[in-house]
């Protein structure tokens, strides 16, 4: 089965579905998406680096997880789906949105565009469950002191994903985290 994106106007109103294999071009429609922060019981972030076989943004570090909700799906059930699918965790604890209005656009190197209505989550991990990361999404991973992801990512913009690089940016996230 194809997995499908949610189709959105200005004002974030859905208005179709579109193949998520073949919507990622240099001319993406606005669509919905969400970005995850994860947090571990001493209070690190969960930072990982895009698989190389990636389409956008390939290797390059960014938050914990990302996904797509699909048509009729909430997005804090596409957040537990994608904690599953992208990280191996079969449960992940209090889910909180941080930024429901977070949108960005972005183009990479390769063209291919990210247009996304993006809201951020933040989640803890649920107490006695194990990282077990999809090499085709996640290529290596590292626990890290927020404080010294913020300070990384203002002094190296490059090093890092746009999204990471802009939701970090935000006081609303520094605070959540």
């Amino acid at each position: 089965m194809r997995e499908q994106v949610v189709l959105i106007d200005a004002t974030g109103t859905p208005i179709g579905a579109a193949d998520k294999a073949e919507v990622h071009t240099d001319s993406t429609p606005l669509h919905l998406a969400f970005s995850c922060w994860l947090l571990d019981a001493d209070g690190r972030l969960l930072l990982t680096r895009r698989a190389l076989g990636k389409l956008t943004w390939p290797g390059v570090w960014t938050n914990s997880f990302c996904g797509h909700p699909a048509p009729g799906e909430a997005t804090v059930d596409a957040v537990r789906r994608r904690a599953a699918e992208e990280l191996g965790m079969p449960a992940i604890d209090a889910i909180t949105e941080v930024l429901p209005d977070f949108r960005y656009r972005a183009v990479d190197s390769s063209g291919v565009v990210e247009n996304e209505v993006c809201p951020v989550f933040s989640a803890r991990m649920a107490p006695g469950v194990e990282l077990d990361p999809n090499p085709d999404e996640v290529d290596s991973w590292a626990w890290v002191e927020p404080l010294q992801l913020i300070r990384a990512a203002e002094a190296t913009p490059f090093a890092f994903s746009p999204w990471l690089v802009e939701e970090l940016a935000d006081e609303r996230l520094r605070d959540a985290l």
